[in-house]
């Protein structure tokens, strides 16, 4: 799945507000903040969860997460990890440190790189290349092949390299970029889909400011950071247990520095489900008890729609049934 139902996975709070609009009038455009400049993934990855909404270019990803914590916007959309590269650490790390935000969704954006130069320009006309690190590894291959003698230099984004290669004068012949930038910086498309893997996906998520949670749908994921009480044999096993003990499957897990010496990590981890379903909720509770810290960073839909595999003895039913016969015995109805 490319892109969500947005209004359906907006949390109440803001399907309220727009309620709340006088008869007649047009609601306001939500503003959602996003990794700049304009013409960047991220703006691509916003385009297709909230088309409505109005961007706000911030310069790095904790200044788009504060946008959103200081009012000057309603969400924020960040990536959180590449099929390829793996997890975005900065934004890992401002959802452990910063003031709390909670994701209320996410969208798998299918990446695709294609080579952006001026009006005019043919692939045998391209001498400089310039695009970010990142970029430049996963088209290694179509450089190489069609561009052998080009010089590649790296910049600090995809965008910021189509920006520079379409000011008047600029050293560079060509970009690598995502084709969005060529539409926001004039530029015409030279190669189309010149990434050496075509089924590289970046998975980016929603975050707003701490309220009602996105209803349960039945095709979920929960996230949370959750910091060890202190380091010794067995710690990790003991908070993976709460989630095996319940059947919940975990779909990613990252280990983070504290910062407090060489050696110590905090885990951040996603599971299917939400926090309203027992065994879910139940789990949190457990790392709750073990752990110094649990921070909560959300239930929410997943992009994919896959529904867990619910494990017998787990199910909603199954803790409610336990919970009345525990009520049963302590009042001595055996």
């Amino acid at each position: 799945m490319d892109t969500l139902d947005h209004m359906s996975n907006v949390p109440s709070r803001e399907r309220s507000r727009s309620s709340d609009v006088p008869e007649g009038q047009d609601a306001p455009k939500p503003t959602y903040a996003y990794l700049g400049p304009e013409g960047t993934f991220s703006e691509a990855a916003l385009r297709a969860m909230a088309p409505e909404a109005r961007g706000l270019p911030c310069v790095n990803i904790p200044a788009a997460m504060e946008a959103v914590r200081s009012g000057e916007a309603e969400a924020a959309v960040v990536p959180l990890e590449n099929s390829l590269e793996g997890a975005i650490t900065v934004t890992l790390d401002e959802f452990a440190w910063g003031e709390h935000l909670l994701i209320t969704g996410e969208l798998l954006l299918p990446v695709q790189f294609s080579l952006l130069a001026r009006e005019g320009m043919e692939l045998g006309d391209i001498k400089r290349v310039v695009s970010h690190p990142a970029a430049i590894t996963q088209c290694r291959n179509f450089l190489a092949r069609e561009l052998p003698d080009a010089v590649v230099i790296p910049a600090a984004s995809t965008a910021g390299a189509a920006r520079d290669v379409s000011e008047p004068g600029s050293p560079f012949d060509a970009a690598i970029a995502d084709p969005i930038a060529a539409e926001v910086y004039g530029l015409v498309e030279v190669a189309k889909n010149i990434g050496d893997r075509k089924d590289t996906v970046t998975r980016f998520v929603r975050v707003e400011r701490p309220g009602p949670l996105p209803e349960p749908t039945g095709a979920d994921r929960t996230s949370v950071v959750a910091f060890l009480k202190d380091d010794h044999p067995g710690a990790l096993l003991e908070m993976l247990h709460e989630f095996s003990v319940r059947g919940i499957n975990l779909t990613r897990i990252e280990s983070r520095p504290t910062r407090d010496g060489i050696g110590r990590y905090f885990f951040h981890f996603d599971c299917e489900g939400h926090i309203a379903e027992a065994r879910v909720g139940d789990a949190l509770a457990g790392l709750h008890r073990i752990c110094a810290e649990v921070r909560f960073l959300g239930s929410y839909p997943r992009a994919d729609a896959v529904q867990p595999k619910i494990k017998p003895g787990t199910s909603d039913e199954a803790f409610a049934e336990a919970a009345e016969w525990l009520r049963r015995m302590r009042a001595g109805q055996v």
